[in-house]
């Protein structure tokens, strides 16, 4: 059995892009951990559910809510500032992060794709935050394999024209996601985790306090209220791609598995796209 640490930007991150996957990790076995880096004081809400410190008081207990019933073993906040993630520069936060990794002896690690899936500051200084904590993992002898989670960009605007379909849907940028996240060819892990949709949708119900708020529904109420067959279709695969690993051949369902990596420069190499722990 291995250690997973999960890094997210805010509070119900963790249930949108890695919930099946923490639901599997631990109910195979695994330890689960959750990093989180901010509160989510700044995150859109309903004014009944309060603003600033008492918004980012009461989401840090969402995810405390949701992360048991994912079956998360720890979460830990690092306390930055929502909406100013980056402002903090990366060696400070992930000085934090590979403490964590360390205290966990983690064999894993999940951050989020170059672009922070669909390019919100907090996210993409996740990525940076996460490579750089992986290196310091790696300069300390620490066995570490760096995943970042993402999304098929090819399904994702599939399921994002369907649920446009849907009466009060959220808006959604379909030329936004059209670039947003990563192509098919560049992901090494396709995790399959349509048993475990039920408990991804009890944790996003687990966030009350972003079920409403702005004009229409919110993309955790859509996709909570999804019937049965439409919400295996639409939660029941997660997406990653291994750093450092060869992508475009089948997908590993596991993120616990390690993917292929490039050959050794006296064998004949496969075709990868270039990829390191650089930022």
């Amino acid at each position: 059995m291995a250690t997973l640490v999960s890094f997210h930007a805010h509070p119900d991150d963790e249930s949108l892009l890695t919930g099946g996957t923490l639901a599997r990790a631990a109910a195979e076995g695994h330890r689960t951990v959750l990093v989180t880096a901010t509160d989510g004081a700044a995150g859109l809400a309903d004014p009944s559910w309060g603003s600033g410190a008492e918004l980012g008081r009461r989401r840090l207990a969402e995810l405390e809510e949701a992360a048991a019933r994912l079956g998360v073993a720890r979460v830990v906040p690092l306390g930055h500032v929502d909406g100013g993630f980056a402002a903090a520069g990366v060696d400070g936060p992930a000085a934090q992060l590979h403490a964590v990794l360390a205290e966990e002896s983690a064999g894993v690690l999940t951050g989020y794709d170059p672009s922070g899936g669909y390019g919100h500051p907090d996210h993409v200084h996740v990525h940076r935050v996460a490579r750089a904590a992986a290196r310091l993992a790696a300069a300390d002898g620490q066995r570490l394999r760096l995943l970042e989670a993402s999304v098929d960009r090819a399904l994702l605007l599939r399921a994002a024209r369907l649920l446009h379909r849907l009466p009060g849907a959220p808006e959604m940028d379909l030329e936004r996601l059209a670039v947003s996240y990563l192509a098919r060819e560049e992901l090494t892990h396709r995790v399959d985790v349509r048993a475990f949709v039920p408990a991804k949708i009890e944790a996003l119900a687990a966030h009350g306090s972003q079920q409403t708020g702005g004009r229409g529904l919110r993309t955790v109420t859509v996709l909570r209220r999804l019937p049965g067959p439409l919400a295996r279709a639409v939660l029941g695969r997660e997406w990653f791609r291994e750093v450092g690993a060869v992508a475009g051949g089948r997908p590993l369902d596991d993120v616990m598995a390690a993917a292929a990596r490039p050959e050794r420069p006296d064998r004949p190499a496969r075709p990868e796209r270039p990829d390191t722990l650089a930022p």
